[in-house]
């Protein structure tokens, strides 16, 4: 069994220590008409490579899993450059954003089977011209439910797993929808154990994370240290309570930090967020570095009981069972 990264497939055990869901660069559409959002690709490109080589170095991290929904900015040809200097294995999709944030309107007006030969074509000849070839399948879905444009995405994402044997990894929007996922993926004929359903950590409820554990997938708490949407400290008591209920192979953990973006936020920010990200730009900790995790979050496991075989067992373990696709323990 092999995975696909940026610069071409690697074994298994070349895979390592990984973070699920982070991204190098974001771009929402409609950025590049502003005149005032530029890129410096350069310098961009040599502090992605800075970042992700102090996450190998000091953390021991190989693989970097970077969902990118096509739209959003996805440059498979910068990853392959970073992936390169760094020494780094990425791993890039396929696959669309959610509605209310992305889906282009070309590609809405598609049919599912449509939909489906690309992300088919993009995992198995690679995206456009560059012959760079995607590892995973990237779903999203809004809150609080999953819209009809969404299915259509969702079932099409159902016919290219099965066609390429390649595992799905989601994103749910403030910790909604999880349940709706995994039940379309049944549906659509998926192994419970080819899904990640990403950010989990956004839901506080642990009755929920139990909902998706119970549904037989993979579980993202990968928005660690995005205070915004639950703080830490909630996340490591949830975490732990997990892994006490037998559920640590389930678990798959990261960030969703970026390193690179285009313009402003797709959102407005409040003054005093503005004012705290120039803060940090001007003391040169903006975007967050990826390293985050190490130094801040997985303290917080430990103080909560958890040794370091536990917490890199899901580091390291968890990630290479999901992309050979074998069953999860005692399934």
């Amino acid at each position: 069994m092999q995975v696909q990264t940026v610069l071409g497939p690697i074994g298994l055990d070349q895979l390592g220590r990984t973070l699920m869901h982070e991204h190098l660069f974001i771009a929402f559409p409609g950025a590049e008409f502003d005149p005032a959002a530029t890129n410096d690709r350069p310098a961009f490109v040599a502090e992605a490579v800075k970042r992700l080589t102090q996450l190998r170095v000091e953390h021991g991290v190989k693989s970097f899993v970077d969902p990118c929904p096509i739209e959003l900015g996805r440059d498979v040809t910068v990853m392959a450059e970073i992936a390169e200097k760094s020494r780094m294995n990425i791993i890039c999709t396929t696959g669309f954003y959610f509605e209310a944030m992305g889906l282009p309107v070309y590609w809405r007006a598609r049919t599912t089977e449509e939909i489906a030969e690309l992300y088919i074509r993009e995992i198995t000849h690679g995206v456009g011209a560059t012959g760079i070839r995607a590892g995973a399948i990237k779903v999203a879905t809004g809150a609080p439910d999953i819209t009809a444009f969404e299915m259509k995405f969702l079932e099409a994402a159902c016919i290219a797993q099965k066609a390429t044997n390649v595992p799905i990894i989601t994103h749910t929007q403030d910790g909604f929808a999880g349940p709706e996922q995994q039940a379309a993926f049944k549906q659509g004929g998926v192994p419970a154990h080819r899904c990640l359903i990403g950010h989990c950590c956004g839901n506080p409820d642990p009755a929920y994370h139990k909902r998706i554990v119970d549904g037989g997938t993979y579980i993202g708490f990968d928005r660690i240290g995005l205070a915004r949407y639950q703080p830490d400290e909630l996340r490591a008591d949830n975490l732990v309570k997990l892994v006490r209920s037998g559920h640590r192979a389930q678990i798959l953990m990261s960030q969703d930090r970026h390193c690179g973006w285009l313009g402003k936020f797709a959102r407005q920010l409040s003054p005093e967020e503005q004012a705290h990200i120039d803060t940090l730009r001007a003391e040169g900790k903006w975007p967050p570095p990826y390293s985050y995790i190490f130094t801040d979050f997985l303290p917080m496991l430990r103080a909560r009981g958890m040794s370091d075989a536990e917490i890199f067992s899901i580091l390291d373990d968890n990630p290479r069972r999901f992309f050979g696709g074998d069953a999860l323990p005692g399934a």
